[in-house]
């Protein structure tokens, strides 16, 4: 950015390419330096066909034949995570999450007997234990339970890769890096699921919320407006509407911070066509959420989350729920203190 404040996209996935190139040639010196025959495949030597969307694409078409002939020579293939080919032949980067969704769909397209995705905790916790000391480790975990946490800013799997595999029956285990531990297994039915009210707390610092004020009250007006931003690949998540008055209402929602400003500059540069009087935002929110398929089958959950947050003097900004989570947006300085008040208050800990 001391070069241009503002890089192309393009340029910027060429430039983010490089690291995994990086650490496939380094890691295939190194087993053959311990006697494994070995071998590094970057994007287009498989080629990972993508979509153009630059920073954000995603896969359409994996090409196995290179792959299945280096396997044939008794080689271990190592391919670069996180990147593709679009079709002009540019590469591009998958977006946060990108190294899962590649380990995920090279297993799917291979026929894999499993994917192990290994990271920096030995399997998927109740809540970040970085954050929350007593969050504990769960053996299973369902599909859909992982859906949402890796959505709501989980961090240890991406909601794509999470996707992926339950479309393509991927068997997924979350292991360390660092250990020899047994890990997670994410399957269709979790472990003890009826047992489990919540499966566990999520905390999203990548949330930002938007208010479009005083736009014009009448059918059609909110289709515009995410028409807008859906066509221009901005997604939102939390939205409220608030009560119309004198002709008009507000729309807030929230997208993520990389997306803030476009999201902001475009309904800007829309403001005639959509009819509004103004936008404002905020950058001092985060989304916490908690997530089980107990829920559906147990009322009070949400009175529960308030009663927490209320004991713990935290404001709610927004709600959003489905059948197996809740999410709230609240201010970020109250982020550690509410994700660990509301662990302890469903009986998480270990």
């Amino acid at each position: 950015k001391d070069i241009n404040p503002n890089p192309p996209k393009r340029e910027m996935d060429m430039l983010f390419t490089i690291g995994e190139q990086m650490s496939v040639s380094l890691m295939a010196m190194a087993m053959v330096q311990l006697g494994v025959r070995a071998v590094s495949l970057n994007a287009f030597q498989v080629p990972m066909r993508t979509t153009s969307a630059y920073g954000n694409a995603r896969l359409k078409k994996i090409d196995t034949e290179r792959i299945r002939r280096e396997l044939d020579d008794r080689k271990i293939v190592i391919v670069t995570g996180f990147q593709g080919v679009n079709k002009y032949d540019d590469y591009t980067t998958l977006g946060r999450g990108g190294s899962d969704t590649t380990a995920v769909a090279l297993a799917a397209v291979l026929h894999a007997d499993a994917c192990e995705i290994y990271t920096d905790v030995d399997g998927v916790y109740t809540a970040d234990p970085r954050l929350v000391p007593t969050a504990r480790k769960l053996e299973s975990i369902s599909y859909y339970e992982m859906l949402d946490l890796a959505a709501l800013g989980s961090g240890v799997l991406h909601r794509r890769s999470v996707e992926l595999e339950k479309k393509y029956g991927v068997q997924l285990v979350v292991r360390s890096s660092l250990n020899e531990s047994e890990g997670t297994i994410v399957k269709g039915v979790g472990k003890k699921m009826e047992r489990m009210l919540i499966s566990g707390v999520a905390l999203d610092r990548e949330a930002d919320r938007i208010s479009v004020i005083g736009i014009e009250d009448v059918p059609g007006s909110a289709f515009k407006l995410f028409h807008t931003l859906a066509k221009n690949n901005i997604n939102v998540d939390i939205i409220i509407q608030s009560v119309g008055r004198d002709g008009t209402k507000d729309i807030s929602f929230t997208v993520s911070h990389n997306n803030l400003n476009d999201a902001v500059e475009l309904l800007n540069s829309c403001k005639e066509q959509l009819g509004f009087d103004h936008i404002e935002y905020n950058c001092d929110v985060v989304k916490l959420s908690v997530v089980g398929s107990g829920m559906m089958s147990h009322p009070g959950v949400a009175a529960k989350m308030f009663e927490c947050l209320y004991n713990e003097n935290v404001n709610i900004n927004m709600i959003a729920t489905s059948e197996i989570r809740i999410t709230v947006l609240i201010p970020e300085k109250d982020a550690l203190r509410a994700m660990n008040a509301v662990h302890d208050a469903f009986g998480l800990a270990e």
